[in-house]
């Protein structure tokens, strides 16, 4: 049954959970790659993660042993800076967040303002502070429009579980009764980029990740072909507390290697 999956032209793969855990890489691997590229498979890594830019995502795999174009990387802070430029050119935003997501907003034609900005814009980030939350709120009350790089409460790292945009965003949803408008999956807006940037059809393509509630819902909504790896914040029994399933289950990507 797996030869159906390792038959697809392209592999859109998550990287947290899936290719490591913070500095650590995951079982399977460097294997993964090379059937990838000895295939001659289009993939592209789809992350969810907005702290940092395609450039740091590649130097980071360089730093593991794994060799991949700054080409092969897609992420929510891109996503978000995109669809921002499309809606509002040339706008301004007050970012909590690391740079990869300030760097995507500036390169987007964004510019940074703490006193009347069109966006608040809340990414992934470890400088996060009660000043910061005040400061978010008070301009979201002033009309400012309140947007998430990505929906995740939770992500893995080398630590276990950590807070991500969900639970950062929190705050500033509860104090201003605003709903953040989330970018990255599973808005079907991501994947959407992520085809067009790989150039294949949905039909020859599929989905890895260890999120049920991103990655896998990404993929079903957007009619691509999934499979969960175990290896991230995802186990068997989880799958119970969801309406829906994932087309394959993997211990890791390394199962994809014949």
């Amino acid at each position: 049954m797996l030869e159906q999956l390792r038959s697809r032209k392209a592999f859109i793969c998550d990287m947290d959970g899936v290719i490591y855990h913070g500095d650590r890489l995951l079982p399977g691997v460097p294997q993964f790659i090379d059937w990838l590229h000895r295939e001659q498979k289009q993939f592209l890594f789809l992350t969810n993660s907005s702290e940092r830019s395609p450039r740091e995502l590649r130097e980071k795999l360089h730093r593991l042993g794994l060799e991949v174009s700054e080409n092969n990387f897609y992420t929510s802070a891109l996503a978000t800076a995109s669809f921002l430029s499309q809606q509002r050119p040339n706008g301004s935003a007050f970012v909590i967040g690391e740079p990869g997501l300030i760097n995507a907003l500036y390169e987007a034609g964004y510019s940074i303002n703490d006193s009347n900005p069109d966006y608040v814009v809340i990414g992934d980030t470890r400088g996060y502070s009660y000043e910061k939350i005040e400061k978010a709120v008070v301009l979201v009350r002033q009309g400012a429009k309140l947007i998430g790089t990505n929906p995740d409460v939770t992500g893995p790292s080398e630590k276990g579980i950590v807070p991500a945009t969900g639970a950062l965003a929190a705050p500033i949803e509860m104090t201003t009764g605003a709903k953040a408008y989330y970018v990255g999956k599973p808005n079907p807006l991501m994947m959407r980029n992520a085809l067009k940037k790989l150039g294949c059809q949905r039909e020859e393509t599929a989905i890895i990740g260890d999120r049920m509630d991103t990655d896998i819902i990404a993929g079903i909504e957007s009619e691509i072909q999934t499979a969960l790896v175990l290896s991230g914040v995802s186990d068997r029994a989880m799958l119970s507390q969801f309406a829906y399933r994932p087309g394959y289950i993997l211990d890791g990507v390394g199962d994809l290697v014949p």
